[in-house]
């Protein structure tokens, strides 16, 4: 059988080609939760990084000038803040306000002065409307002029070294506040304002308020000074008629002690005593000057006499004159209860002054 040629076969290399893409090495990847948190780290500090880098590498956009128009299509500039005035790119805050990131807020200054002027303004108009309700010189209805012109009055006088921006708006401020207090009153063709009824009677002075109270109630105040004035009077008259009838009944007791004591002197054979007294020595010598001029409480010490039926009251010569003199009848001795009566109130006093009176009697006889 004839042999088959041997076909020529290519030599077949036991090496293969490489690949294009390599697989990669060992340890490229975390493989583990520790591995994976240094990555994370790594990568939060890279990303802090470029965000710092970024921001202080950029530049705030300036201000656009406060007499420019922003237009925020062609702009590039941030837009003034209100209250603030920009020149060049840059912001400054009016007196009033400070500067507080991009913006301009109040530091308390105008809001103060604002308060003040207001509380003035007010004050100035409820006075002046207070007065008219008292009779005197006031204006009680206020233009709008009117009051513009006592805010400037009042901001020059006391403006707490504003600059004018500063004077215009607190000026601002004190005028919405006034409109927002008055009361505004429609007359003819024009808005006036006016202080409200009652907060202008609260500023009335005082005596204008009682004597508009006076006024509105004068029948009521003058029948209440008559009842007054009576009770006054009649209390007085009961007091005085107590203390008369007090007064009279102690000097009455003091007659009776000196006549009962000259009686018993005059029984005991004392030759410088007489039984009777004189009644008008009887009289100066216990009442005082004041009383003297006050016949009517001798008489009612003479009535207190007469109606004693122990007291004995007769005529008698002396030195050539007829006297009306007393003498004590009853017998018997009554010291002891009179000067219980009168203890404590100087009655052994006025018995010696009664027996030197009676002596001074008997040495004229």
């Amino acid at each position: 059988m004839p042999s088959r040629p041997s076909s020529s076969r290519r030599p077949v290399s036991k090496s293969r080609s490489k690949p294009l893409w390599s697989e990669p090495p060992p340890g490229l990847f975390p493989t583990g939760a520790h591995d994976f948190l240094r990555l994370l780290a790594v990568l939060a500090i890279a990303a802090a990084a470029a965000a710092a880098c970024s921001l202080l590498s950029r530049r705030p956009n300036p201000f656009c000038d406060s007499q420019q128009h922003y237009d925020p299509a062609y702009d590039s500039c941030e837009p003034c803040p209100q209250n603030g005035r920009c020149v060049h790119g840059k912001l400054e805050c009016l007196q009033g306000f400070k500067k507080y990131g991009k913006i301009c807020v109040e530091d308390g200054l105008l809001t103060q002065t604002a308060n003040k002027i207001s509380d003035l303004l007010r004050l100035t108009i409820c006075d002046e409307h207070a007065r008219a309700l008292c009779g005197q010189s006031g204006k009680i209805l206020f233009q709008q002029l009117d009051i513009s012109n006592l805010a400037d009055d009042l901001l020059s006088k006391d403006h707490a070294h504003l600059s004018d921006d500063g004077i215009k708006l607190v000026k601002d401020r004190v005028l919405e506040s006034a409109h927002g207090f008055l009361e505004m009153v429609p007359t003819y063709n024009k808005v006036e304002a006016k202080c409200p009824e009652l907060v202008a009677e609260l500023h009335r002075p005082l005596s204008c308020q009682v004597r508009q109270w006076i006024f509105r109630n004068i029948i009521s105040v003058v029948t209440s000074c008559i009842l007054f004035a009576a009770l006054l009077w009649i209390l007085w008259s009961i007091y005085h008629r107590r203390a008369f009838s007090k007064r009279a009944e102690q000097i009455y007791e003091q007659v009776c002690e000196i006549l009962e004591d000259n009686a018993m002197n005059a029984k005991i054979g004392n030759s410088e005593c007489e039984p009777w007294v004189v009644t008008s020595w009887l009289r100066d010598h216990l009442l005082v000057t004041r009383e003297r001029r006050n016949a009517v409480l001798w008489k009612k010490v003479e009535e207190l006499i007469l109606e004693d039926s122990r007291i004995d009251q007769y005529q008698k010569v002396i030195k050539g004159e007829s006297k009306v003199v007393f003498e004590w009848q009853a017998s018997g001795s009554l010291s002891g209860k009179i000067k219980k009566m009168q203890q404590g109130e100087g009655g052994i006093s006025r018995r010696s002054k009664g027996v030197g009176a009676i002596r001074l009697g008997e040495e004229m006889d």
